[in-house]
């Protein structure tokens, strides 16, 4: 699933080519990609045609054009989504659900092989803090869809003292708190491993264990990583994340644990190691990240 780098990605690929345009065609194939716009397909092309896109915003993993409207555009790529551009009229994508046609001749396609994407035209709604809603948006409004979703840590305004206390108010373990998209979002599976990596902590710690300077530390590092995976283009393990030009991105060469189970840790030579916490894998060495929060680099964790 494309996580922040990936999502911010394609918003600074797509956004010279599309704000400042008007949707002068719109075709949307099928039900299930406007499954979430009432009135369906049709519904869905009737609120974006003839609407100029006035910037293209990203909260998170959340992308939304703001339309001339006052409403906007939400992109929600699911598992597989992508955003394509090309110049001129073009044959389908496999697996294109979506073509929105602009007025400077580009065309952008929503091509997603799993289907679980979508796409919506909704309210917005004003932020609860008052500032502007997300990176690129001009205005203090988010789509009322993505309102409940917390901002994240490239975001000017991240509280990181707030979080630091949601995270060390809980019992769950802090990797799935650094999941939770109401407490911190844009934080995904990868990138969750090489922040706690990078912090030296053990992800089914839990929360109110956490020491706060480890939390600004996890925090921190997930802000580092993430802006230099975004300069990689971000993570492809295979074709379904590309940018919006068909490219994928190289960031997986620079992974220090995810997808790295029994090589070598990067610090200490320890075997990577992996465990599931709530249905998810976590990779972590067991030397730099024990679980008891102290470091004992002469004992290997079982």
């Amino acid at each position: 699933m494309p996580e922040l780098p990936e999502v911010e990605t394609i918003r600074m690929g797509l956004a010279p080519h599309i704000v400042g345009q008007t949707a002068t065609g719109v075709t949307v194939w099928g039900e299930r990609t406007a499954r979430n716009q009432p009135g369906g397909p049709a519904a869905l092309e009737d609120a974006i045609r003839g609407r100029r896109v006035e910037a293209l915003a990203r909260r998170g993993k959340f992308l939304w054009a703001e339309l001339d409207s006052g409403r906007g555009l939400v992109f929600h790529l699911g598992m597989s989504g992508q955003l394509r551009l090309s110049d001129g009229d073009r044959p389908r994508f496999r697996h294109e659900h979506a073509r929105i046609v602009l007025s400077n001749g580009q065309v952008l396609s929503f091509v997603d092989q799993r289907t679980f994407g979508r796409i919506e035209v909704c309210d917005c709604v004003p932020t609860l803090d008052g500032a502007v809603a997300g990176q690129g948006a001009t205005l203090d409004a988010i789509p009322q869809s993505a309102a409940h979703i917390a901002r994240d840590p490239l975001d000017p305004a991240f509280d990181l003292d707030q979080v630091v206390q949601k995270i060390r108010a809980s019992r769950s373990a802090v990797k799935n708190l650094l999941l939770h998209q109401e407490i911190v979002s844009g934080i995904g599976n990868i990138y969750a491993d090489e922040a706690l990596f990078l912090a030296g902590v053990h992800g089914q710690r839990m929360g109110k264990n956490v020491r706060v300077y480890e939390v600004h530390q996890i925090l921190e590092a997930a802000r580092a990583v993430m802006r230099r995976s975004i300069e990689a283009g971000g993570t492809s393990f295979d074709e379904l994340y590309v940018n919006t030009v068909g490219e994928p991105g190289y960031f997986a060469r620079y992974l220090a644990v995810y997808g790295r189970v029994g090589q070598a840790c990067i610090n200490c030579g320890t075997p990577i190691a992996k465990v599931t916490i709530s249905g998810r894998s976590h990779h972590y060495c067991p030397v730099c990240q024990p679980r008891s929060g102290r470091r004992n680099r002469g004992v290997s964790e079982g």
